[in-house]
Order: structure tokens, then sequence, then C-alpha cells
């Protein structure tokens, strides 16, 4: 089960996809804002997105699980 975490320190700023959708490699899954800065997720595998931990507004800290895909 990958799972998909944050790099750093950050507001998650917009929420691509939902609990239960498909994504392939490469896909957004949420942006990430940091100093004035929008830093997309990817997922790193295909799946289906298993578990979704964060909403819009959420602040994540390096290491925060941010979304799981099975």
């Amino acid at each position: 089960m990958p799972e998909v975490r944050a790099e750093m320190v950050a507001n998650v700023w917009k929420v691509i996809v939902g609990q239960g959708d498909d994504v392939t490699d490469g896909d957004t899954l949420v942006i990430l804002e940091s100093m004035k800065m929008e830093i997309p997720v990817l997922a790193e595998d295909d799946g289906v997105v298993s578990q979704l931990k964060v909403a819009e507004g959420d602040v994540v800290q390096e290491g925060d699980l941010i979304a799981v895909i099975e």
C-alpha cells in the first residue's frame, strides 16, 4: 500500500482527488502552498485512493500522511 506523505510544512491549498478515485502514476493528488509557491503532490503508483487524510485548509508537517493508494 503506497503512502503519499508531505515533503515539507505547508498548507493544503487544493484537493484534486477524492477517496475512491482511480489515479495513475504522475496524477496530481493535492496542491500544497508554502511561502507563496504551489507544490503539486503526485501519485507515485497506479491505483485507487483508499484513504485521503487531508482537506483544503489543513496544515501538514513534513512526513504527514496525505493519502494511501491501493
